[in-house]
């Protein structure tokens, strides 16, 4: 083969070479533009404060700091099918990109993150939540495993709402059936002698209605969801500033495998809307700033509201302490110092509420 020809043979492999180059960094340059589309499930209704204040805001941030190349496709009310117990292993799973959920709705598997359902706890919501991703972040990372926790949270506090008399003390609720939303809510509800019923949210409504039973366990911000000021005339509270009744723990997480197939610039925007600070903002802006308007709300339509004096308050606190210490045993003889975890939930809870 003569030089010349070898030259241009040469010449026309190396521009064959650029070409190849040229389309394989269009290639990457395009897949690394398109569009993640992440699913989210949860169990309330699209008008819910928890979609209108937490899941929509945190969907619309991602996909302007993305340059929209993040979309939310939201389905709320369990539109893609299950129970809400099942959401956690749905995220896990991957049979949904991402959920917002109550993890201890299935019941015995988030032992250590349960004691921030025990009674008499948190005070605001933003402080509990400051603490409690603090605490798992330090203790319970293994109840998470293949879920990329986003943010975590707990309510404002439940208090109870019953429809046809207000109890003022622990001899008026002894008998009484009430609703709880978990399983450290209903060892609480049965130490003060009433009779537990355990259900999700959505149960709610018709189980008052139809006398399935007398109270609920509920916090005002989940009160307009379910419509309960126009089925429970009576609410029953602690004294202001007061640990709550009890409170529920919450999970916006993403599947791990999906946040691990990101573009590295689309997991800067996730993680810059993940993590302690953006569960503060969603224990404060999600519930603590909601407590006073839906309270009003349930005014208007003729609520009545009784605190707890002080001295009733303790009574309460000292009938319930069994609860505490069974959990203590219970997480103990799986491995974990019981009375560590507590310490530390309470530390940090106060740590945040100064």
């Amino acid at each position: 083969m003569s030089k010349q020809r070898k030259s241009i043979l040469n010449r026309f492999r190396s521009g064959l070479l650029a070409v190849g180059g040229l389309a394989g960094l269009l290639a990457a340059t395009q897949a690394s533009a398109q569009q993640v589309v992440i699913r989210v499930h949860h169990f309330l209704p699209s008008t819910s404060s928890a979609q209108v204040k937490l899941i929509q805001p945190w969907c619309d941030k991602i996909a302007k700091e993305s340059g929209d190349r993040l979309k939310c496709q939201i389905y709320p009310a369990m539109q893609l099918g299950g129970t809400p117990a099942q959401l956690f292993d749905q995220v896990r799973d991957g049979v949904v990109d991402a959920i917002w959920t109550v993890p201890t709705y299935a019941a015995g598997r988030f032992a250590k993150s349960e004691v921030f359902e025990l009674p008499w706890m948190v005070v605001t919501a933003k402080a509990g939540s400051s603490a409690f991703w603090d605490y798992v972040e330090k203790n319970a990372q293994d109840e998470y495993r293949g879920v990329k926790r986003l943010f975590m949270h707990v309510h404002d506090g439940a208090l109870f709402h019953f429809t046809s008399k207000q109890p003022k003390t622990l001899a008026d609720i002894k008998g009484l059936k009430i609703r709880a939303a978990t399983r450290a809510n209903s060892k609480m509800i049965a130490a003060l002698g009433a009779t537990p019923v355990q259900m999700p949210l959505p149960a709610v409504p018709e189980s008052l209605a139809k006398g399935v039973v007398d109270g609920a366990a509920v916090p005002w911000e989940g009160s307009p969801a379910i419509k309960l000021a126009e089925i429970a005339k009576y609410h029953l509270n602690v004294p202001a500033g007061a640990p709550r009744i009890s409170n529920t723990i919450f999970l916006f997480g993403m599947n791990q495998a999906k946040y691990d197939a990101l573009p590295a610039d689309l997991k800067t925007v996730i993680d810059a809307n993940s993590g302690p600070q953006t569960s503060a903002w969603a224990g404060e802006t999600g519930f603590d700033a909601v407590v006073e308007p839906f309270k009003k709300q349930a005014a208007d339509l003729g609520g009545v509201f009784y605190d707890l004096p002080q001295d009733e308050y303790k009574r309460w606190v000292d009938a319930t302490a069994s609860v505490e210490e069974e959990w203590v045993k219970e997480v103990s003889a799986k491995g974990a110092d019981g009375k560590k975890l507590l310490a530390d939930a309470r530390a940090l809870i106060q740590q945040y509420g100064k």
